[in-house]
């Protein structure tokens, strides 16, 4: 089947972060290719003429379904994008070149040509609702922020190993923001032994829970021995530890930001307390899934679509009398990293959940194959609570998995 009865223009589009290759088919099916700069003045300007010499919708193939080329043409109603999977596309270009040659005009050819050729394999680009989006952007950079923070904190460790290692026995959360204080206040043992024992307590009892401890600290403080006296080593890792130090902080504000917001647009979320049901989901994750999930409960027709789209579900392939089982590639790692993130903690909060993961473990694998199998058993308990919007109930799974005479509970 034929788009070209649906739109007056088809369009296959290779973006560049300066400017983007198209390829053009018109109605009467005659082709020409074309390059657009990337600004908003350059693309408002070729779209909107493109527009008025052919009126009606235009059918834009390209590689991505979030950006900056793809929010510009967004806001027009007369366009229709259509992503497609890079994969996709890669496949198919080596599949008309083997010689592995590549060029931008042609990839906005491939793209075009799958969309002419292929129109039940490529869907349109359907925009979810306001704050689903804006939540979905948030969960993302917070995670990115957590791994930037994750980065700083294993140099500032090693830098503290150099040359200061106490404060890693005297403090088990090395993310904290008092711990990052405390090394940006005292980053030497001769700064910290000179400190009155008042100032270092009054510093530790500031976040409460670590009131009990302040008299073993201090006398560790007291009775703590230089590792180095090489004035070397001891200045230029301070003066390292103390910059990653404050590069840490703002990191550490810019996520309880992120969290603040987050929060405020979960709990306006229809399907929040859905979420919030699942054992060891906390603040973080609940989110997380309802974004990997979404509100369109038409999104998905099956459990196994979803575990594909979260790359959960394993993938074989065969070749005569060869097999080979591997996970998915092509899929979006965030969304998996929710996932499995979600099963390894639900292992400590739900009895079956435990029950399956060291089942796994007794089969030999390791604890990674054992949480994505956990993982992919989930998906369909998640998949059916969310269609039939229905909060979970770990008693009630229970009580089903003993009346069908499940062996987890054996």
């Amino acid at each position: 089947m034929s788009r070209t009865n649906d739109f007056s223009v088809l369009i296959g589009l290779d973006w560049a972060s300066s400017k983007h290759d198209v390829c053009i088919q018109y109605a009467d099916g005659t082709r020409e290719l074309a390059v657009v700069k990337h600004s908003a003045e350059a693309i408002e300007q070729w779209i909107t003429e493109l527009h008025q010499q052919h009126p009606g919708q235009i059918a834009i193939a390209l590689e991505l379904s979030k950006g900056p080329i793809v929010y510009a043409l967004q806001k027009y109603s007369f366009v229709t994008l259509f992503p497609i999977n890079p994969t996709m596309l890669c496949r198919y270009r080596r599949a008309l070149s083997p010689s592995g040659a590549k060029d931008d005009p042609t990839d906005a050819s491939i793209a075009l040509e799958l969309l002419v050729r292929y129109p039940d394999k490529i869907t349109p680009l359907k925009m979810a609702d306001d704050k689903i989006r804006k939540l979905a952007f948030l969960v993302e950079e917070r995670r990115r922020l957590v791994d930037e923070k994750k980065r700083y904190v294993n140099r500032l460790i090693n830098a503290l190993k150099q040359y200061y290692p106490q404060p890693l026995e005297w403090f088990t959360h090395r993310d904290s923001q008092l711990f990052v204080e405390f090394i940006t206040r005292w980053p030497s043992l001769d700064r910290i032994k000179r400190a009155k024992p008042d100032t270092i307590s009054r510093f530790l009892t500031s976040r409460g829970s670590f009131a009990k401890l302040v008299s073993p600290r201090l006398e560790a403080i007291k009775s703590a021995t230089p590792l180095t006296y090489d004035s070397v080593v001891i200045e230029s890792n301070k003066l390292l530890a103390i910059t990653l130090a404050n590069q840490i902080l703002p990191i550490i504000t810019a996520i309880k930001t992120f969290d603040q917001e987050i929060e405020a647009i979960y709990h306006e979320m229809p399907d929040a307390a859905l979420y919030e049901s699942l054992p060891g989901v906390g603040k973080c994750l609940g989110p997380r899934l309802l974004v990997a999930f979404g509100e369109d409960r038409n999104r998905f027709g099956s459990a196994q679509e979803v575990q594909k789209y979260a790359g959960i579900a394993p993938v074989t392939e065969r070749s005569g009398k060869t097999a080979w089982v591997h996970w998915r590639w092509g899929c979006s790692k965030f969304i998996r990293q929710t996932f499995t993130e979600w099963s390894a903690k639900s292992v400590l909060y739900s009895y079956w959940a435990q029950l399956y993961y060291e089942q796994q473990k007794k089969k030999g694998n390791s604890h990674h194959q054992a949480v994505r199998s956990l993982a992919f058993k989930w998906i369909r308990i998640l998949y059916r609570c969310w269609k039939t919007n229905t909060p979970y109930n770990e008693t009630q799974y229970l009580k089903v998995l003993k009346e069908r005479n499940s062996p987890l509970l054996g």
